[in-house]
């Protein structure tokens, strides 16, 4: 077995996150509660993942926190419905799909994110890379910020931290990487948010993932 893995998250390093997603993200809460307008900046919410958004939502409306689980059902469906009818198509990350296919067999590769893990998985299937990451895979079932979502996916490999890159492209991702010790790369194909990245602490950082694949070898002396 491999004694290194890369954990990566989702939006923004593996697949782009489009507007359609977005949209059914939120329509269960037009569809049941006739709600609008609700705010698409994630980073408004006190905690960044997709379990203790929906929470948040319902408390800030009054609504019964015990139809969470009834909301994330409607949300799942919406989303499968969606990728087979093609009203929602997925965008890999240009790269992405290669970059897995060149560590399959040498490194152990998951995923931790944000999005329910129902959600990656139906997402990261539709584009065809769900197998490459889906033994190590971590979502925001649970709830937490980011640092424990990437500590419940580090806690699937079984190794130490020294042995392990997360790549991620958002300044809550580059605080999960150093909180939990591994190795991180700042990853996005825009600029200005590598600046951004650098300042939340990124040292290493990209924006393809032919240099992505240069970096991991060269943290993890391969």
């Amino acid at each position: 077995m491999a004694d290194a893995a890369v954990i990566f998250d989702v939006d923004g390093v593996l697949l782009e996150l489009t507007r359609a997603e977005e949209d059914a993200f939120f329509l269960p809460f037009e569809r049941r509660y006739g709600l609008k307008g609700i705010s698409r900046d994630w980073n408004s919410y006190a905690i960044r993942n997709d379990e203790n958004i929906i929470a948040e939502i319902l408390a800030r409306h009054g609504l019964p926190e015990h139809e969470h689980a009834e909301v994330v059902a409607d949300y799942l469906d919406v989303l499968k419905l969606q990728l087979a009818d093609g009203t929602i198509e997925t965008v890999a990350i240009p790269g992405a799909p290669e970059l897995l296919q060149k560590l399959e067999g040498s490194l152990r590769t998951g995923i931790a994110t944000a999005n329910l893990l129902g959600a990656a998985e139906l997402r990261l299937k539709d584009a065809g890379l769900w197998d490459h990451v889906s033994d190590h895979a971590r979502g925001a079932d649970g709830g937490g910020h980011k640092r424990e979502i990437l500590a419940r996916a580090l806690a699937t490999t079984g190794l130490p931290s020294n042995r392990i890159v997360y790549i991620g492209d958002n300044p809550s991702d580059v605080e999960a990487g150093l909180s939990n010790g591994v190795n991180f790369i700042g990853f996005s194909t825009d600029s200005a948010r590598l600046t951004e990245l650098e300042r939340a602490g990124a040292f290493h950082t990209c924006n393809n993932h032919l240099d992505s694949f240069r970096l991991i070898g060269h943290l993890l002396q391969r």
